[in-house]
């Protein structure tokens, strides 16, 4: 097939050609920001998965309807290392630009108060060279939005570009990314600033997006957090959706996909949206023409592993120490149970023929099971991975805790643990 008319798009945030399973969210939110821009009460919206569910990607979508419909609208990124302040000043920033407002002297009044917020980051006293520059050219407001309170700072800036879109009938969206890395402090205060806003019936909302932890994340900050967003769970595909993403693009390029070769691809795929995209593209790129057969998929797949091994699993588990990374491979192995729900955890755990130790050319061993009598689990407990590894579960909490941090596992509930990025299991025993 030819490589340049390749439709699919396996890119970290990146639209795929095909948004398919997403309609519900989208409709969704088409509701919200009719009801905000009239005044009517609604909640921010959260939206949790693990890695390569399409939470960028939907995220990226929803920012695109509010867009439209003539909201103002900001975005940026949380990083552990960045507090909330200057992203969100940045972001408040982009959506007043956005709104157009006519009236010069209220957007000048509402930028020197976003150019307040932001400044306000350094020490009053700091220099006039170590002060940062938004870029905002209108004078800084003195007495607003500025007191150093994080929470009191943050709804005073709310409020402000709340009125600014309410003059228009429109409203603003402040849109997070990886919302699970802001700070403790940050956490409450956002919080308790869409607390005030909702209140005050302002049309500002805010969308978030972040691992399957981050409801906790909120509601551990804030008790009245579970009452305070909408909680949307992106997970894989359904089956037809998953068969959308991939035959819709390829009949747009006179291409088509056999049934079988579409069974083949969900079963390789388990219908996570990006790994949907990543295999699409090296189906397409190795398959010699139309219909796309099973065959044809097989072919690809060692090809689409070994891609995802590198970009995908394999830069992650470098950001693994040694003995975060024997952590990981413990929660691989003790993920493994039989159909009764007996753990397996290895070769030289098993009875019954369930698996067999294989060693290669190297003299490297290796395991390999009977898929019909194992079943993964989502999640482990932590006194497993601790007997697993032969240790305390005491002495290995440093190294769940750099794991949690990293973003590389997360705590499904009390005493258990699971991985972030969908099959990351599977690929550690499949790499020793």
């Amino acid at each position: 097939m030819d490589p340049i008319r390749n439709p699919y798009a396996p890119g970290a945030g990146q639209r795929p050609p095909e948004l398919a399973g997403r309609d519900e969210q989208l409709s969704q939110f088409d509701v919200v920001l009719q009801r905000v821009a009239k005044g009517r009460p609604e909640r921010s919206l959260i939206l949790t998965g693990l890695r390569g569910v399409g939470k960028t990607v939907l995220l990226n979508a929803l920012r695109g309807q509010a867009v439209r419909a003539g909201w103002g609208t900001g975005k940026f990124e949380a990083r552990p290392d960045q507090t909330l302040r200057r992203p969100i000043a940045a972001a408040a920033h982009v959506a007043v630009r956005e709104l157009g407002h006519t009236q010069l002297d209220q957007v000048d009044h509402v930028l020197g108060v976003v150019k307040s917020f932001a400044q306000r980051e350094t020490a009053a006293n700091a220099k006039l060279r170590d002060r940062w520059n938004p870029g905002i050219d209108a004078p800084a407001i003195a007495g607003r939005a500025d007191s150093g309170d994080i929470e009191i700072d943050l709804v005073e800036l709310l409020t402000d570009i709340g009125g600014l879109a309410a003059d228009l009938g429109r409203g603003i969206a402040i849109f997070i990314d990886e919302m699970q890395d802001l700070g403790p402090e940050d956490i409450s205060a956002l919080c308790a600033a869409c607390h005030e806003i909702s209140q005050s019936s302002l049309p500002v909302i805010v969308v978030g997006a972040g691992l399957p932890h981050l409801p906790a994340v909120l509601s551990a900050s804030k008790s009245y957090s579970e009452r305070l967003f909408r909680y949307a769970r992106i997970d894989r595909l359904e089956r037809d959706a998953a068969d959308a993403a991939l035959a819709v693009p390829a009949e747009e390029e006179d291409a088509d996909f056999e049934v079988d070769a579409l069974a083949e691809m969900y079963a390789v795929t388990g219908g996570y949206p990006y790994f949907i995209q990543a295999y699409g593209k090296e189906v397409w790129d190795l398959a010699p023409g139309t219909p796309i057969t099973r065959e044809d998929v097989l072919v690809a797949v060692p090809r689409a592993e070994a891609e995802l091994a590198v970009g995908f699993f394999g830069s992650r588990y470098e950001r693994a120490t040694p003995a975060e990374r024997d952590y990981l491979r413990a929660m691989a192995e003790v993920a493994l149970v039989d159909a009764e729900g007996n753990p397996l955890g290895g070769a030289s755990r098993i009875e019954g023929g369930a698996a067999t130790e294989e060693t290669d050319e190297s003299g490297s061993g290796t395991t390999a099971y009977n898929s019909s009598l194992v079943i993964e689990l989502d999640s482990v407990p932590t006194s497993e991975v601790a007997k697993w590894l032969g240790k305390q579960p005491q002495s290995l909490s440093p190294a769940r805790d750099a794991l949690l941090k990293k973003g590389l596992i997360y705590s499904t509930e009390r005493g258990r643990i699971a991985f972030t990025v969908p099959h990351f299991g599977r690929y550690l025993r499949d790499h020793p």
